[in-house]
């Protein structure tokens, strides 16, 4: 098939020339862009942070502090009770040990010495 018609047709359509800094201000939107000023983890960690901060202020308004301060000390016995026994400790102390063990020692092989050889 052949579209020499359509393809004189659209080569006629007087065009408007682009402007002259368009191929700057593309690659200044994408390639180019600033960098967003705070890492994921951050953003994630004020998203939690607020969450936490509405959540609380919304439980001291609608249920006052009688219930407020019984969610928190439903909390803290929960957790109490969790890092209270021996083998969630034992596993605790375990990990952090290998934790500290693994960054100090260097894992990644030290490749060997050229050697040099005289002629």
């Amino acid at each position: 098939m052949r579209h020499d018609d359509l393809d004189a047709a659209l080569f006629a359509l007087p065009l408007e020339q682009p402007p002259a800094d368009l191929r700057a201000s593309i690659l200044a939107a994408t390639v180019y862009r600033p960098v967003f000023p705070i890492r994921l983890w951050e953003a994630w960690t004020l998203g939690a942070l607020a969450a936490v901060l509405v959540w609380l202020c919304s439980a001291i308004f609608t249920g006052g502090a009688g219930r407020f301060t019984a969610t928190i000390q439903t909390i803290g016995y929960t957790l109490r009770e969790i890092f209270s026994q021996p083998p969630t400790l034992l596993w605790i102390a375990l990990g952090g040990g290998i934790a500290c063990w693994l960054s100090m020692v260097n894992l990644v092989p030290v490749p060997a010495p050229k050697r040099v050889t005289r002629r």
